[in-house]
């Protein structure tokens, strides 16, 4: 405890550059967190969105198919033959 502890002022100039130091850090190491964490998220998510498409697009198709089946009973007292709205059988 013999030394002397010397207090020394900063200058303004070089507090402005630790600052300016310390938030390039700052934003460089929270844009590289949040890129990793965003990027698994993205492909979670568009898994997610691609199962609920073809679920959506399935549905879809059912409906049509029984408009049309449903339609074509009313119109010719048979039941049709099961087609796709395309006309073709599947």
């Amino acid at each position: 405890m013999s030394e002397i502890i010397k207090a020394e002022a900063i200058s303004r100039r070089s507090a402005f550059s630790l600052f300016g130091k310390a938030a390039a850090f700052a934003i460089a190491a929270s844009a590289t967190a949040l890129g990793i964490s965003h990027a698994e998220a993205q492909t979670a998510g568009m898994t997610r969105r691609q199962e609920r498409r073809t679920g959506r697009h399935e549905r879809r198709e059912q409906r049509r198919t029984g408009r049309t089946e449903r339609r074509e009973q009313r119109r010719t007292g048979t039941p049709a033959d099961t087609t796709t709205t395309t006309g073709t059988p599947k």
